[in-house]
């Protein structure tokens, strides 16, 4: 597997800072990563420092003309960029994950190219607005979620409710959001109503980037096993781009151990990522 844009590695790395030339300037064996005092987020001057080290060392390797400079803006020429390529097809060798591998994998994780779990939603949202009051915006909610908990006619209270309060536009709908999966929704809105059993109105407020939200859970729909065969060409890519992805890092990190590298800690970033 090859990159696909060798100017964006961000690299987990691990090198030993040595004596800087000038401290104010990132460098990878003399060659610096930015213009002077300029100064880079962490997470960008990593990703520099990994490609600059793919670069060079695709220098070594005659794949690259030994003239060949980057840019102090981080750009690399399209022939380092070829290089880069080549280099890491050359000296990444990944094998295909084995059938057992992929047999674990879909043990545990038994829904993965399936459907995932899913819930009927409905619900009442308290927008937070700019200039809105929101502790008496909570209060309203708060009152309206007790009045809907308490409330027993089957539904037609909540939607009613939905109608006259909500600031989404499913309100017309009398909040109904129809069967959604968690990758539907906002993350935090997510995390509050999937992974739990729980139907009917929720006993508390779910907070999100949009606002309060009184939610009631209508149904759920546990997440589909799938079948093996029908995955196991997914699985497989799927392990073989992570065992890539380890490759990559244990290539960098040894690429890094090689260098002199200044002004930038290659062993703080979590992984690296090809973009």
């Amino acid at each position: 597997m090859t990159s696909s844009s060798c100017g964006s590695h961000a690299c987990g790395c691990g090198g030993t800072a040595a004596a800087a030339v000038d401290q104010t300037i990132a460098r990878i064996n003399g060659v610096a990563l930015h213009a002077s005092g300029e100064q880079l987020p962490a997470e960008l001057l990593r990703q520099r420092a990994c490609t600059e080290l793919l670069r060079q060392q695709a220098q070594q390797e005659g794949l690259l003309a030994a003239d060949d400079a980057p840019g102090l803006d981080g750009a690399t020429s399209e022939a380092a960029t070829r290089a880069i390529e080549a280099l890491l097809e050359q000296a990444l060798q990944v094998p295909e994950p084995s059938d057992e591998a992929c047999r674990r994998y879909h043990a545990a994780h038994p829904a993965f190219g399936g459907q995932g779990e899913r819930a009927h939603l409905r619900h009442v949202l308290f927008a937070v607005t700019p200039g809105v009051d929101v502790g008496q915006l909570r209060q309203r909610a708060e009152a309206l979620l007790l009045e809907l908990r308490c409330a027993d006619d089957g539904g037609p209270a909540f939607a009613d409710a939905a109608r006259q309060w909500s600031n989404c536009p499913s309100g017309a709908e009398g909040g109904d959001l129809g069967w959604l999966t968690p990758e539907d929704c906002a993350p935090e809105f997510a995390r509050e109503v999937f992974g739990s059993q729980e139907v009917g109105v929720l006993a508390r407020l779910v907070h999100s980037r949009f606002g309060l939200h009184v939610v009631q859970v209508c149904g759920r729909k546990a997440a589909q096993p799938t079948a093996y065969d029908d995955v196991r060409a997914s699985i497989a890519l799927l392990l073989r781009q992570q065992a890539w992805v380890n490759a990559l890092r244990q290539y960098l990190q040894l690429l890094a151990g090689r260098a002199q590298v200044e002004g930038v800690e290659l062993d703080a970033a979590d992984s690296p990522l090809v973009q």
